[in-house]
């Protein structure tokens, strides 16, 4: 029991405990493979952006063009926006997180992650109220608002 708490513990720790256990060459291995996540998350992240940024922009031109209702066209273009920005920023979280098991734990890098953490959560959440047009908790009572009935 106390062996394999003594191989299972470190894992939760960071990778350089681990090459104690499982020897350097394959702690190396698991590094190399987080920080070969850790990019392609990041590259994905940042092409959703980039490819929010462009089909919002297109969406906004054909219906600013289209229908001649700029104000309505530029609504739907800075959600469309936003919500493209927030699913890149989810992927820049998870890159973040998968990063840690390439980094020796310690509390700066455990503070700088938090940090980080923290902000991108923070723009999310910020850019989903921007969005929405309310706070995330109100979310089951704007679902059952009965429609307004001003009329004549």
């Amino acid at each position: 029991m106390r062996r394999c708490i003594a191989l299972i513990l470190p894992l939760f720790c960071s990778v350089p405990a681990v090459a104690a256990e499982l020897g350097v060459e394959r702690a190396d291995s698991v590094r190399r493979l987080a920080e070969v996540l850790t990019t392609g998350v990041e590259l994905a992240g940042m092409a959703v952006i980039v490819l929010a940024v462009l089909a919002a922009t297109l969406l906004f031109l054909r219906d600013g063009l289209r229908a001649g209702g700029w104000t309505e066209a530029y609504e739907h273009y800075r959600a469309n926006l936003g919500r493209g920005i927030l699913l890149g920023l989810e992927l820049l979280v998870a890159a973040d997180i998968i990063g840690t098991v390439a980094a020796p734990l310690d509390f700066r890098t455990v503070g700088a992650l938090g940090l980080i953490v923290l902000i991108r959560t923070f723009l999310s959440f910020s850019l989903e109220v921007e969005i929405k047009g309310h706070w995330p908790w109100q979310e089951s009572r704007m679902r059952h608002r009965a429609p307004s009935h001003d009329g004549p």
